[in-house]
């Protein structure tokens, strides 16, 4: 049988390096919902055309649209063994849908990979980052701060802080996570299938607390 996991995350608490590093690991493809839906906009395949008439409206894209997505990419060949997700499911009913989908792929949902921060580190984390002009190297005013305050290392190019990446931004978005997502964690949870680390850890430590906790057939 293939091998699906999931991974879950507020935003800045390293789902998607985790994500990159496991899939090395386990020689399973990264399947990132957020890759899949640029790609069909930049494509302009049908699907992306279909969502693309919601965003140009300003309105949200269905989930039937979205779940079309998932679909079509986890029908792809290299997804035969299964895959890691990343970005869907986000609600219970993304879940069920989900369910549905692995189901015709004769998988199901092995594990849900929950990597866990604190509110107040995941504003720290965000909070000090900036962002260089020219070609948008990344810096963290405490964990790797420029040489020069605000210039760029490498080209010399000003350094900015992204709207996103304001202190006040970040919480409201990591509120609006957790608001959220705390159905989706308690629906896996009550399932038995959440695996819950600790992610205020070096990237390796992490990596190495999941794979030790995934079921043996992953």
């Amino acid at each position: 049988m293939p091998t699906f996991l999931l991974i879950v995350g507020a935003p800045g608490a390293g789902k998607g390096t985790q994500a990159v590093q496991l899939s090395a690991r386990l020689g399973l493809p990264h399947v990132s919902s957020g890759d899949i839906f640029r790609k069909n906009l930049r494509e302009k395949t049908h699907l992306g055309r279909v969502a693309d008439e919601y965003i140009s409206r300003g309105e949200l894209v269905p989930d039937d649209v979205t779940i079309a997505m998932i679909r079509d990419r986890l029908s792809e060949p290299d997804c035969l063994r299964g895959a890691i997700l990343d970005g869907f499911p986000r609600t219970p009913a993304q879940a069920e849908a989900m369910e549905g989908i692995l189901g015709d792929l004769g998988g199901k949902v092995d594990a849900v990979l929950f990597v866990r921060v604190r509110p107040e580190a995941l504003v720290r984390l965000l909070a000090g980052r900036w962002v260089c002009r020219a070609h948008s190297h990344i810096y963290h005013q405490e964990s790797q701060p420029p040489k020069v305050a605000g210039v760029c290392d490498i080209d010399g190019s000003e350094l900015y802080q992204r709207e996103d990446d304001r202190a006040q931004t970040v919480t409201q978005r990591t509120q609006i996570y957790l608001e959220t997502t705390a159905p989706l964690i308690e629906h896996y949870r009550r399932q038995g299938l959440l695996i819950e680390v600790d992610g205020e850890r070096p990237i390796a430590e992490v990596t190495d607390s999941l794979l030790a906790a995934l079921p043996r057939q992953a």
